[in-house]
């Protein structure tokens, strides 16, 4: 079967290879370095499957007990022995790149574009690509923060490699899908790539999965879903329930804040975290409660009064979309691509910077207006039923098809 029409020329099927060295997508969000990213690209993955193409993921061999080669709701994935199956720190992976593309290599994929996922996953693929002439989408996630700036407030330092491999990505690649405005100014402003190769896709949400629950109970409910490090800014999160809290009127019920995620690499912010509820006063308040599977964390929106997205930094803010479909306002920062999901004063509120004050303030104002809360939250809903993964894939499928059409 071909396609007709302006990409009469472009096949169709499409076959499709991602790569991702760092994560496994078909793993748990919320440990280690498993987040937004993986849920991006294993939802888009399995919804281009969905529509017919041929999708194989090729990622690291990061535990003893996954099988190298299965088929997941339709996607082919191919986890490659390269360096020790078990999880490892993030930076560690630097010194896998030669050896996973070698393994690549070895794998010879038979497609038609291959769709790098992070740094560490391009330049491993990007000259696999160009030996066997196919073409090569680049995507991000996140991008490095020059040293010493605000823009790195909250992040982990970075090797030279990421700093430089970031920017000859974005100058060789053919192009580049970023999944906001924000990255994709980013992209062009801080790597220097042209911008004719930015190709904007936003996230989509599951909101079957993510749907209104029933009316939450007389305590509120505060959650902040996402990995505890300190770029995702939980000690703030903390910082305001403690100030909600000392501003309840009589009688007011005493909220409380629940935390899903897990440490990215050591434990001291964790334990960091306990000591600042002990220190100011919510020890009782606060629930740590781990890293959570999807479905427990659509049950855990639910119940959310409201949703807490305190980072330093997003590329787009995932979580704030899954609450948006959950019908639960949001609480954010104003940073990154959080603008795009969130729209302030529809679907939640946006703050301009990380005053626990301002935070404490604004969340007071919300729990004692139910009307506002239930209007943002149904706003929300309505916002997320335009953003099915469907959707995110046909685009995906559109700007590939649109640059094999252009090559």
């Amino acid at each position: 079967m071909v396609t007709f029409g302006e990409n009469a020329h472009v096949p169709s099927p499409l076959r499709i290879g991602v790569v991702c060295l760092h994560t496994d997508p078909f793993q748990q969000p919320g440990s280690g370095d498993v987040g937004g990213m993986n849920v991006v690209v294993q939802q888009t993955s399995v919804a281009m499957a969905a529509a017919g193409h041929r999708v194989t993921v090729w990622t690291r061999l990061s535990s003893e007990g996954a099988a190298q080669d299965e088929v997941l709701e339709g996607v082919r994935v191919r986890r490659l022995p390269v360096g020790p199956a078990r999880t490892i720190l993030k930076n560690e992976h630097d010194d896998l790149i030669e050896e996973f593309a070698a393994a690549l290599e070895r794998e010879q994929p038979e497609v038609d574009v291959l769709h790098s996922h992070h740094w560490f996953s391009g330049v491993a693929a990007l000259p696999l690509a160009r030996e066997l002439g196919v073409l090569h989408v680049q995507s991000f996630h996140s991008i490095a923060a020059p040293p010493q700036t605000a823009l790195s407030e909250g992040e982990r330092p970075e090797s030279p490699a990421r700093l430089e491999g970031e920017a000859w990505l974005a100058r060789s690649t053919d192009a580049v899908i970023a999944i906001s405005d924000a990255e994709a100014r980013t992209v062009v402003d801080r790597l220097g790539a042209d911008p004719g190769i930015l190709h904007v896709v936003h996230p989509g949400v599951d909101a079957d999965l993510f749907r209104p629950g029933d009316d939450a109970g007389e305590q509120p409910v505060l959650l902040a879903a996402a990995r505890l490090e300190p770029l995702k800014a939980i000690d703030l999160a903390i910082e305001t329930l403690a100030g909600v809290i000392s501003r309840r009127g009589p009688g007011e019920p005493r909220p409380r804040l629940v935390v899903a995620g897990g440490a990215t690499s050591d434990e001291e912010y964790p334990r960091s975290l306990a000591r600042l509820a002990e220190s100011t006063g919510v020890a009782d308040d606060v629930a740590l409660v781990g890293p959570q599977g999807r479905h427990e964390l659509a049950e855990l929106m639910r119940a959310a009064t409201l949703v807490l997205v305190p980072s330093h930094s997003e590329t787009y803010g995932l979580v704030a979309l899954e609450a948006a479909a959950s019908g639960v306002p949001v609480v954010a920062a104003l940073t990154g691509g959080l603008a795009e999901s969130v729209i302030d004063g529809v679907t939640g509120v946006l703050l301009p910077g990380w005053d626990p004050e301002q935070w404490a303030d604004a969340v007071t104002e919300l729990l004692g207006d139910p009307a506002r809360v239930a209007a943002l939250g149904a706003a929300g809903r309505e916002h997320a039923l335009t953003r099915r993964w469907g959707d995110v894939a046909e685009s995906t499928v559109e700007t590939y098809r649109a640059l094999l059409s252009a090559r």
